[in-house]
């Protein structure tokens, strides 16, 4: 498979998926960076284990759905708990996502060495890493055959997760971006005004799990945390207004997203030359 057909079959899905999985990453990680909160993506990315692996007990399926409702629930418990110990324990918030996303880390592991955990398969290189090259997109052959909506149907479906996924978050930014912007600046000054702060960090971290959730199949847990980061603090070095901030790590996200997979270890550009 070459020209054009293996550009539109192997390389455009690839490109897709790791471009929305950065676009929606960025997004969610301008609100962690100005809490201070950048290791939260690392935190949800290890602690999603247990989650995954409940999923596959309570479905008795390796299924796409039970398994990330499974990693969504614990990612919203890791939130919680990461929010008790810094509290309860009065330690600053990098150590309480260290105690929590570590502990729940080895939860996940126990359960998959007891029982019918044991029939999960989990490669170690996937879950750091992920699976761009196996996104792949059989249903176009040429460009014109872009233009039928049933090709489209057959897009995969990482891309599909990635980019719903992608236009949710931006949505829900755009549409609370008020309260986003006060509680990330002033959280104190946000309860006085009736907007509940600790409900909108809840937002961030239920975001920031389903941001990288999705993300998580297609490129691993290591570039979640860096999509998560790089983007935000990109743009923060730039700026210090918050609207430009977003649109400049959407640009950073995007370049980064397409330029990334140009420089794929298979030595392949994109549309289908060889690097010399």
């Amino acid at each position: 498979m070459g020209g054009m057909t293996g550009f539109l079959s192997i390389d455009l899905p690839a490109i897709l998926a790791a471009t929305f999985a950065c676009l929606s990453c960025a997004l969610v990680g301008n609100f962690l960076v100005l809490r201070r909160q950048s290791l939260m993506g690392d935190a949800v990315s290890h602690a999603v284990l247990p989650g995954i692996v409940a999923g596959f007990l309570v479905a008795g399926t390796r299924d796409t759905f039970p398994m990330l409702a499974g990693a969504l629930v614990a990612a919203l418990v890791a939130g919680v708990l990461i929010e008790l110990v810094r509290r309860l324990g009065k330690v600053e918030a990098g150590a309480a996502m260290g105690v929590v996303f570590t502990g729940m880390f080895a939860l996940g592991v126990v359960l998959i060495e007891q029982g019918a955990a044991r029939a999960v398969d989990l490669d170690a290189d996937c879950v750091l890493y992920g699976q761009l090259e196996a996104v792949l997109w059989f249903g176009p052959t040429d460009l014109s055959s872009l233009a039928d909506p049933a090709v489209w149907s057959t897009l995969p479906r990482q891309v599909v997760q990635v980019a719903v996924v992608f236009f949710l978050c931006l949505a829900l930014i755009v549409l609370f971006f008020k309260e986003l912007r006060l509680v990330s600046f002033d959280p104190a000054l946000a309860d006085t005004l009736g907007i509940p702060a600790g409900l909108v960090q809840h937002g961030i971290v239920a975001l920031t799990a389903i941001a990288a959730i999705a993300a998580f199949e297609a490129v691993g847990s290591i570039l979640v945390i860096a999509m998560l980061i790089c983007p935000p603090a990109t743009a923060r070095l730039l700026t210090d207004d918050l609207k430009a901030q977003v649109a400049l790590s959407l640009l950073v996200g995007g370049i980064t997203g397409v330029g990334g997979m140009s420089w794929a270890p298979s030595g392949r550009w994109p549309w289908g030359l060889r690097r010399r």
